[in-house]
């Protein structure tokens, strides 16, 4: 599959690369090896995004710029590549544009459920990362176009989607790409995670401080949750991206099957759900409110208030939790 996307997209002279609204590490690492591999195959790469490059990530756009799609770029572009995402409205402006004016649209994700609207799909929901999927586009075509740059973009996506190679979407599979992305990189590993981990001013830790105090468990302490509030962010002068990681402290508590980040931000609550068992999917449970994402990781939102948010997203939980029971 990867050979005929490789021959679909040499058929083209300008290509705009899209990643997801409010970007992670995945989506960001994914579009910047795809435009480096766009480029060192003679053909115009523009990197898309509505939204910011988180902070931790900024350096990642020295090796490719990152822009908002602008009229006259979209309108160069003739055909377009969506990494990590696989609905249209997951990329902003793209979802509008496109309906204006079509053009041929390849997708490269790991999510489930796809959209079956695009001109040619790549979805493997048991990847790692959509950076593990990018990989195979460089193996397939001509891995010695596989640079420094590219490799520390697609080793960063595949660490920050699998929390440190730490989730059991992690393969021998995903061990031996990261293992081929130092050596053809030369780089070793801590100079990717100190940029993505190591950056957390004193204000970001007081913030952590006082979301930690927030943890609660519910369902005889088997869904634990944590709340951050636009107050908070006020007080502490940060900002939403400040939250970045923080759902992990709830999730590590012990015991714990699921854990819920809130954040009552200003504009409804936004969430992220992750889970450590088996047996609890949290992409059914984001479902349920409109969300989605990974049976291990997923987002949502719900208009609020925080209270009553937490009250229907534990209650959804715990109807999962006793279905678990009596199966």
């Amino acid at each position: 599959m990867f050979k005929k996307l490789i021959k679909r997209l040499q058929e083209h002279q300008t290509v705009g690369v899209f990643s997801h609204i409010r970007p992670d590490g995945d989506c960001i690492g994914a579009q910047i090896a795809m435009c480096l591999w766009l480029e060192n195959n003679g053909i115009k790469a523009y990197a898309f995004n509505d939204d910011p490059v988180p902070m931790n990530l900024e350096w990642l756009t020295e090796y490719y710029p990152v822009q908002e799609p602008d009229e006259k770029e979209l309108k160069e572009c003739d055909a377009f590549v969506l990494v990590d995402g696989n609905s249209p409205p997951r990329f902003g402006t793209y979802s509008d544009y496109i309906q204006d004016d079509p053009k041929p649209t390849y997708m490269i994700d790991h999510h489930p459920d796809p959209n079956d609207g695009f001109d040619m799909s790549i979805s493997v929901e048991e990847a790692s990362s959509t950076c593990e999927l990018i990989f195979h586009v460089f193996l397939q075509h001509d891995i010695n176009q596989l640079d420094s740059r590219a490799a520390k973009a697609l080793y960063t996506g595949i660490l920050t989607d699998t929390g440190s190679l730490q989730y059991d979407s992690v393969t021998p599979e995903t061990l031996n790409i990261c293992s081929e992305l130092l050596r053809l990189g030369e780089f070793r590993p801590n100079e990717v995670a100190e940029k993505v981990f190591s950056h957390k001013t004193l204000n970001q830790l007081r913030l952590l401080g006082m979301a930690i105090s927030t943890i609660e468990l519910y369902e005889d302490n088997q869904i634990a949750i944590m709340c951050v509030t636009k107050e908070m962010l006020e007080k502490t002068n940060t900002t939403n991206d400040d939250t970045e990681g923080f759902v992990a402290y709830p999730l590590s508590v012990a015991d714990i099957k699921a854990a819920v980040l809130f954040k009552a931000l200003g504009d409804g609550v936004k969430m992220s759900l992750r889970s450590k068992s088996n047996e609890v999917d949290v992409n059914k449970w984001a479902r349920e409110i409109g969300g989605g994402g990974h049976k291990k990781a997923s987002g949502a939102w719900h208009p609020g208030p925080l209270e009553k948010t937490i009250e229907e997203v534990v209650e959804i939980g715990s109807k999962q939790l006793v279905s678990i029971d009596k199966s």
